[in-house]
Order: C-alpha cells, then structure tokens, then sequence
C-alpha cells in the first residue's frame, strides 16, 4: 500500500443499452494497470444485460422480494433475492425512459468474474471489478454506494489478531474494503455526471492473483440468522404478536429467555436441567391469560415454542426450537 488513492471516472461513455460490450467501453475510456480496481454501476449492468422493465413496478418488487422488512408510508425496505437489504429491493427508475424501471443484475458477482476475465484476456492485466450499487444505512441519513458484486478483489480486510500502535489487540476489526472503495468511486462518478465507470489506483495490496476471484460481494451479505435487525421496530412487534417467525435473528440463549421471562412475565422464571425456561402460571391468578399470551409472543421472538406442562398443571415450558 502506497499511503495514496486516485480515482479517476470518464466522462464521454453515453448511454449503455441491452447488449452493450462493457469490457470494450470500459477499455476504449481507461488506461488499465495490473492492480488497479475497476468499479461499475449497477445500473449500466442492467441496462446491458437485459434487465430493464415496463410499466407495473410493484409487481417488479414482489418478484425481487425474499423478505418485507419493513414498511413507512410510500418506502418499503425488503430483504432482495440477493439477499441484500434495500429500498424497493434496489429497483431503480432513475436514468431510464419514463414508465420504466431497472432491477438490479441477476448475479453481480458472476457479472465482476466475467468482466474481470474479458479485461486480462483482452488487456493483459490483473485487475479487481467491483459492482456498486446505492444503499441507505439504518442509523444514518442518506445514502452511499456499496459493492454488490466484486471479482478478484479481498472484499473485507481482516484485521482480527493484529495489535494496534500501543500494543491492544484487535479482535473484530474487519473494515468492509469493497464497499469503502465503491463509495471512493462514487464520489468521482457521481449519480448525474454520466461517469459510470471509475478506476482506483493505489490498493493493489488488495488485488489478488490472477485466477483467483475471491469470494465475491456474497461474503458480505450476513445470513438471515446473524442479523440483529431483521424487522422494522413496528414489523417485529406485529410479527411477535401474529406468531410468525422468522426475521428475528438467531434464537435467544436459555440465560437471555430466562431473563427475559423473569422480567416481562413471573419471578418464578427458572432454567431446567434439560434447557427448558419454567414458569408457573397458576389458573386462579386474574392475569394467568394475559401471562400465557405475553409467553407466546416471547417464544416466537427469541426462536422459541411455549407450551403447558401437561403433569404439572399451572406451569409453562419454554422450549429451545421451532415447532
């Protein structure tokens, strides 16, 4: 690593349209060098592979849609076939003819390996492709880009088990270096200038060989169980409260259910040899229905099952698993 980074975007590309070579545009308006990290729009992916629509874009969202994960007003947030969390699945009608709108590529990475194969067979260099995209974050105004498909490039730079300049270690430090590079090239690109391909210079520490493409910008999707923010605030009480599962992360620990019970239904919360949570609920306690209703909405939110225990009338078992 050179301590420097230049980002240079193009202008004069013009419009990009189904069947459009991108290897040859991104060749006819960059000079390439083994190392370099060579960033595309999302957008002109779409557009030169085909995925453009007419006409009715909320059928377009159901189609991308794995996931609601919440919902205000006009915005709908929605967990894509991609996996990745975003605005109306990533759909975009901006840039296109009115009435029209572009999904996001069918597999970026697959889109990355390919351009980065064209370029070094065409070129003669090694270099990474990233694919980027707009995305918002859940604490933060606004938006920046982020890479949703990359080739040959370290996407994460871990840093777990290195010490610092005084001597701490570093345990969880893993900056997301895909993402970081794809919102440096945005800042070149820009969304009105007509620039949809950068190349940075200055990181080919993060370049890998030849033939080797990595693991994508999959690796950085976490999976549905390692995700604490899975629902909206408002769509996990709802969904708590309907029994539905699913969008609540990994199921609680006994420790965390137990605590939980004592705090929001009995004292007599305790754990079980066997991992269970036991309750007492007996029947002539007024509020022994509404205890048995909050134990339920409990159960379903920590990824667990609650049930009478039918030898000790009175009692509640809350149980590890699903039904």
């Amino acid at each position: 690593m050179t301590g420097a980074l230049t980002v240079h975007a193009p202008s004069g590309i013009g419009e990009v349209t189904e069947g459009t070579d991108l290897a040859a545009l991104v060749l006819t308006h960059c000079p390439l060098a083994d190392g370099d990290v060579v960033t595309v729009t999302s957008k002109v992916v779409s557009k030169a592979e085909g995925r453009m629509r007419y006409g009715d874009r909320e059928a377009s969202l159901a189609e991308e849609t794995r996931r609601v994960v919440a919902r205000r007003g006009a915005t709908t947030i929605v967990r894509n076939r991609l996996g990745l969390t975003m605005a109306a699945a990533g759909i975009d009608a901006s840039n296109v003819p009115a009435g029209r709108h572009l999904l996001l590529p069918r597999d970026p990475d697959a889109t990355a390996r390919r351009l980065r194969t064209e370029l070094a067979d065409r070129a003669g260099v090694n270099v990474a492709v990233v694919v980027t995209d707009t995305a918002g974050r859940a604490w933060r105004t606004g938006q920046t880009d982020i890479a949703i498909g990359a080739a040959g490039l370290r996407v994460v730079e871990d840093l777990a088990g290195a010490v610092d300049p005084h001597g701490n270690p570093l345990a969880v430090t893993a900056p997301a270096v895909a993402d970081e590079l794809a919102g440096a090239a945005e800042l070149v690109t820009g969304k009105l200038g007509g620039r949809p391909v950068a190349v940075l210079r200055g990181r080919a520490d993060l370049v890998l060989p030849a033939g080797d493409d990595g693991p994508g910008a999959a690796a950085l999707v976490r999976a549905d169980g390692e995700d604490m923010f899975g629902l909206g605030a408002r769509e996990a009480v709802l969904q708590a409260l309907a029994g539905q599962r699913g969008g609540f992360g990994a199921p609680a620990t006994a420790e965390e259910v137990r605590e939980a019970a004592h705090a929001l239904l009995s004292d007599t919360a305790v754990l079980t040899p066997d991992g269970a949570v036991r309750i007492l609920v007996p029947d002539e306690d007024p509020s022994a229905a509404a205890v048995r209703s909050r134990a339920e909405v409990l159960a379903t939110a920590c990824g667990w099952t609650c049930a009478e225990e039918a030898a000790s009338p009175g009692w509640l078992r809350i149980l590890p698993g699903t039904p």
